[in-house]
This record gives C-alpha cells, structure tokens and sequence, in this order.
C-alpha cells in the first residue's frame, strides 16, 4: 500500500517536472541571438558540403535525400552502396573512406 503511494507520487511529480519545465534561450537577447545565427554566405555559405547518400535507408528513403540535395545544394554527393540510417554501423569501413575522401578534396 505504501509503495503504491510512492509510485503515484512519483508519476506526479515527474508530470509536474515535465508541465513546469521552459526551454531557455542560449541569449537573453534576441537580437543578439539572430545577428550570431545569420546564415549568410560568409559564413554558411563558405563551408563546403557534401552529402551521403544511404541507398537502403529505411528511416529517410533516396527519393528524399535526393530531394534534399536538389533543395539544399551542395559541392558534391557520395554514395555508400548498401549502407542503411547508420552508415557508422552498417558500413564502417565505407563511410571511413568515404570521409576521408571528402577531407582530402575539402581540407
């Protein structure tokens, strides 16, 4: 009977926790916060891109990682055949080659 009182004020209070919780800003100033995070062309505009495909995704389809190439354009594109979400787990060595590629071309 007492453990179950516990458990229910436990489940209040992490409801009460998650109700009262406020994400903060990182600046108090908006202002600020805008004027820092201008995509301009000197700043994100100046930082190479590439994209990976992952042909067998499962999570976000080719279709629209290539929607998302054509709408985002980038410097180039590299494919890992075979590689599913998680290239890291699914194709390790190919993502690795894959990267160093890019920095090679990109340093």
């Amino acid at each position: 009977m007492v453990e179950d009182a516990l458990m229910n004020r436990k489940i209040q209070d992490i409801t009460l926790a998650g109700l009262l919780a406020r994400p903060l800003p990182l600046y108090n100033d908006e202002a600020m916060w805008n004027k820092a995070m201008a995509l301009t062309k000197d700043k994100y505009g100046s930082v190479h891109r590439v994209f990976i495909v992952c042909d067998k995704d499962n999570m976000i389809q080719e279709d629209f990682q290539r929607w998302m190439i054509e709408n985002n354009p980038t410097d180039d594109v590299k494919l890992i055949s075979g590689s599913d979400h998680m290239p890291m787990f699914s194709k390790p060595k190919e993502l690795c080659l894959c990267i160093q590629e890019i920095a090679e071309k990109y340093p």
